[in-house]
C-alpha cells in the first residue's frame, strides 16, 4: 500500500505528522491530569454506593460505574494515541496510505496540508474539522481500520477521540458534584 503513495502526499503526511506528534507530546501531561482528577471522586461515589441500601445503592453504583467507564475509555484511547506517535516515520507512512485510500487524493492531501499549516493548540479539533470535508467510503473506513497508527487521526476514530476527550473534561466537575451528593446522602441517611 505504501508504494501507491505519491510524493506530494508523502510530503504532506510527513508535515502533518510533525504537527500531530508535537501536539500529542504537549498534551501528554494535561490529558493525564484529566484522566486522574476524577478518580478519587469516582472511587468515593462507588464506596458510598456499596455501603448504601436500596435504591440509593443501585443509583450510586450505576452512576459510579458509568463515570468509571468514561474514564477507562479515555485512558485506553490516550494510551493508544501515545503509542501511535512513538514512531513518527511509520505514522507518516500510514497517513500517506490513508490519503491514497480516500479515492479523492487531491482533496485529502489538501486536508492533510491544512493540518500541517495550522499549528496551534487545537490540532485534534482541526483534524476533525478538516477531515469532515473529505468523503468517506466503506473502502476508506475498512482500509483505515487496518492502519494501527493513523487510524486514530483520521475519520471515523478522530470523532470518537474528540467525544471521549470532551466527556472526560466534563467528568471532572460531574464526578465532584456526584461524590458531594453521595456524601450528603450518606450523612443524611437517604443514600
Amino acid at each position: 500500500m505504501a508504494s501507491r503513495v505519491d510524493g506530494q502526499s508523502a510530503e504532506a503526511a510527513q508535515r502533518a505528522t510533525t504537527v500531530i506528534v508535537l501536539a500529542v507530546k504537549v498534551l501528554r501531561i494535561p490529558t493525564l491530569l484529566v484522566l486522574v482528577a476524577p478518580l478519587p471522586f469516582i472511587a468515593a461515589t462507588l464506596l458510598l454506593a456499596v455501603n448504601a441500601d436500596g435504591l440509593g445503592r443501585t443509583i450510586g453504583l450505576v452512576i459510579g460505574l458509568l463515570m468509571a467507564a468514561v474514564s477507562l475509555m479515555f485512558g485506553l484511547r490516550r494510551q493508544r494515541i501515545l503509542r501511535a506517535v512513538e514512531e513518527p516515520t511509520a505514522l507518516a507512512t500510514e497517513l500517506g496510505i490513508a490519503v491514497s485510500l480516500s479515492g479523492k487524493v487531491d482533496e485529502t492531501r489538501t486536508a492533510l496540508t491544512q493540518i500541517a499549516g495550522g499549528g496551534g493548540w487545537r490540532v485534534l479539533s482541526r483534524l476533525r474539522g478538516v477531515w469532515s470535508g473529505v468523503g468517506m467510503t466503506g473502502r476508506w473506513i475498512e482500509g483505515v481500520g487496518d492502519l494501527p497508527r493513523a487510524r486514530y487521526f483520521v475519520p471515523p476514530k478522530i470523532g470518537t477521540t474528540i467525544t471521549l476527550a470532551i466527556a472526560s473534561l466534563w467528568l471532572v466537575p460531574v464526578s465532584v458534584v456526584v461524590a458531594l451528593f453521595a456524601v450528603i446522602g450518606s450523612v443524611a441517611g437517604t443514600f
